[in-house]
């Protein structure tokens, strides 16, 4: 089964008006678009390490099996943000930006553990530490000093 990412460049339309996103891309049939999608979707992993991340977005052998609005929401604001890096005729930029870090600061918080959207966990039962936390500590050597 190939990679079918969970939303398609035609989803974009709920955040950015068709003939915009046309123009951005130069009528392209959605290949920009699409490459946009998937460093989103990238971006968005970035922050969701402890999610079951096959789950939610699937891989080159498994589709997606959950499905969330609230999170396809997010990743089309991501996606539309590096649309509109390339070009922004008749959007108004600061507004958007608002909405990019906005979305960005959402995720953080999941990451921090702030906010518990109820996504799948990534199971860790047969791991010894979580993954993405990592841990180092590191000392000096002991000086006796007098004086």
């Amino acid at each position: 089964m190939p990679y079918t990412p969970i939303i398609a460049p035609s989803d974009l339309t709920t955040h950015i008006y068709p003939e915009i996103l046309a123009e951005i891309t130069r009528d392209d049939n959605g290949a920009l678009a699409a490459q946009a999608i998937e460093i989103a979707i990238g971006e968005a992993k970035i922050y969701l390490s402890r999610y079951d991340l096959v789950a939610i977005f699937g891989n080159d052998t498994t589709a997606a099996t959950f499905s969330d609005p609230y999170l396809t929401g997010l990743i089309k604001v991501i996606a539309i943000w590096q649309l509109i890096c390339l070009a922004n005729p008749n959007i108004n930029y600061e507004t958007f930006r608002t909405r990019y870090e906005d979305t960005i600061a959402i995720l953080k918080r999941i990451q921090d553990q702030k906010a518990d959207p109820r996504w799948p966990y990534l199971d860790t039962t047969g791991l010894t530490t979580p993954p993405g936390i990592a841990m180092s500590i590191k000392t000096t050597k002991k000086r006796n000093n007098s004086y």
